[in-house]
């Protein structure tokens, strides 16, 4: 197993593709790891040196104390880059992982080539109801509420037709640390890109679900309609769509990055 041992966490990462390929980041949602990607890696790196890794809270990676934000969590990630030794990557990320990814287009534009941003918004959410989540998740644990934080996930067709995928996605939310989910709850409760979006020059695709509760289509038309020359691709899936889709996801993903 490949760990970063960076300023302010230890990263585990994981790697596929060809050494030689343009570099693609892929960065997980709140509750989940890196092996959220798994139904997209065998095509993914056909064309592209995947990096995967667990956001600082989540999976492997380390749980440092306190409330995190999104300049801790993309400056883990342009860290990561450093001691990978590379310059410049394209960035995936979905739900949690499209604040990151806005974060590093806003700061860092120089390590960002092209950029996706998936079920997830300027602003997810509202900050009364991300406290209410690190109430509850202190109160209950996710080992309990797991099981209906998936439905949310996922639509009824999906569950109802493959219970088996979606007991992987409930088994990963409960190996989640309720420390580090409570931590990055924090960072979502904080930000807001809103204002800031107008500014980001990398070329982006944004990707949004019909039936997804946690980052609305409409938030996903604000959000490419803010940044200039953004393209918008809905999926008929909830929020986890790349998980529910992963044929159309992951061809949309190729064609932006290859054309």
């Amino acid at each position: 197993m490949s760990y970063a041992d960076l300023s302010q966490a230890r990263l585990y990462y994981v790697i596929d593709g060809p050494a030689d390929a343009p570099v693609l980041v892929l960065s997980n949602s709140l509750g989940t790891c890196a092996d959220m990607w798994a139904r997209q890696i065998p095509e993914l790196s056909k064309h592209f040196r995947v990096l995967r890794y667990d956001t600082r809270g989540h999976g492997k990676s380390s749980i440092p104390e306190g409330e995190y934000s999104f300049e801790q969590l993309g400056n883990d990630v342009a860290e990561l880059l450093a001691h990978l030794g590379i310059a410049r990557a394209h960035f995936c990320g979905l739900s949690m992982g499209g604040p990151t990814g806005l974060w590093l287009a806003l700061a860092r534009p120089e390590l960002i080539g092209k950029l996706i941003l998936c079920n997830t918004a300027a602003r997810i959410g509202s900050a009364e109801g991300w406290s209410a989540r690190i109430a509850a998740v202190a109160e209950q644990t996710l080992e309990n509420m797991a099981p209906a934080l998936v439905e949310r996930w996922l639509t009824d067709g999906y569950r109802a037709a493959e219970p088996g995928l979606t007991r992987v996605l409930i088994d990963m939310l409960r190996r989640t640390p309720d420390a580090g989910y409570s931590s990055n709850c924090a960072a979502l409760r904080d930000a807001d890109f809103r204002e800031q979006v107008a500014s980001i020059s990398a070329p982006t695709l944004v990707i949004s679900s019909t039936h997804d509760l946690a980052a609305t289509p409409a938030q996903g038309r604000e959000l490419a309609g803010a940044i200039p020359g953004a393209r918008y691709l809905e999926l008929n899936t909830s929020h986890i769509s790349n998980w529910e889709q992963p044929e159309a996801f992951t061809r949309a993903v190729v064609d932006f990055l290859t054309e």
